[in-house]
């Protein structure tokens, strides 16, 4: 059985005779027949064993099971590793490939894909980018020290540091921060910002002033949901290749039109040995003749 992230379900109270009877009225996109199937292939289990057609309903137990997307669509960029010990894994992941499994990605994802090529079955990402945005992502690589690195994110101990290309901002004194309340928009998948106390808050910073656009250094302070791509679009400056803000584009783009953003660094003062790691991307934006090479690293 090859190694796949699994997916999970806690079993609330309920009059559901077998498991299978749950999921299927659970999960109604997914016919009964193809449950079945799903278990008579052990792809549903409660973590030691298989169950089949006949497992009784627990209320409490909890369910692992694989999710299949049909004839998925091949994400053509590779990730590269930049670090992997016994605790962490650290990837540098181009755009266009989601982090986690969902919708119509599944063996296209980074977490599958590190999963495979790792043979590792624990590893769990510690925080997410979106499929549109590259760079470093964090995953753990083994159950006995993954709180100790979950909570350096929890608790914001880790300095984030993005690149994006985006139009010019004469009119702005750099650094510049940007505050502002962000609650979620319509349709569901986007944000907006609205009056009241700010919940997101950027720093922005130029690295270099080409002719139409300009790329910028970006640091969350926060890590709300779009932060990044909203604070620029609603300063005047939407990222390049951007199809959500500041409007939403009809038809999505295709693997030629990256949307320039890119996570960039990542600093923090490993919880286990005390020593600083500080994690870089060496990544550009494929297939963009926006972008220039990617900078050369810092000294030190």
């Amino acid at each position: 059985m090859p190694h796949l992230p699994k997916s999970r379900v806690t079993l609330p109270p309920g009059p559901w005779p077998t498991v299978l009877a749950f999921l299927a009225e659970r999960f109604p996109a997914i016919p009964l027949a193809e449950w079945a199937q799903r278990m008579a292939r052990g792809l549903v289990d409660d973590g030691d064993a298989a169950l089949d057609l006949a497992t009784p309903y627990r209320p409490g137990a909890t369910v692992f099971y694989r999710r299949e997307v049909p004839a998925e669509p091949r994400v053509p960029f590779e990730e590269t590793l930049v670090y992997v010990d016994d605790d962490l894994v650290v990837a540098d992941k181009p755009h266009f490939l989601a982090v986690m499994p969902a919708g119509a990605y599944v063996e296209e994802t980074l977490s599958v894909r590190l999963a495979r090529r790792l043979g590792n079955p624990d590893l769990v990402a510690l925080h997410r980018l979106d499929r549109a945005t590259a760079g470093l992502v964090v995953f753990s690589a083994r159950p006995s020290s993954r709180d100790a690195y979950t909570r350096l994110f929890r608790e914001r101990r880790i300095e984030k540091t993005y690149e994006a290309l985006a139009p010019p901002l004469p009119g702005l004194t750099f650094p510049y921060v940007h505050e502002s309340r962000l609650e979620r928009g319509e349709p569901f998948f986007r944000m907006q910002e609205v009056p009241g106390e700010p919940n997101a808050r950027t720093v922005i910073e130029v690295l270099e002033r080409g002719e139409g656009l300009w790329r910028y250094r970006l640091q969350p302070v926060t890590g709300r949901k779009h932060q990044l791509r909203v604070h620029m679009a609603a300063l005047g400056a939407p990222i390049a290749g951007d199809v959500f803000y500041p409007t939403l584009r009809d038809e999505p783009p295709g693997f030629a039109e990256p949307m320039c953003l890119l996570a960039r660094e990542l600093f923090f003062i490993d919880p286990l040995s005390g020593a600083e790691r500080v994690f870089r991307s060496e990544r550009g934006w494929e297939g963009s003749a926006k972008m220039p090479a990617p900078p050369p690293r810092s000294p030190g």
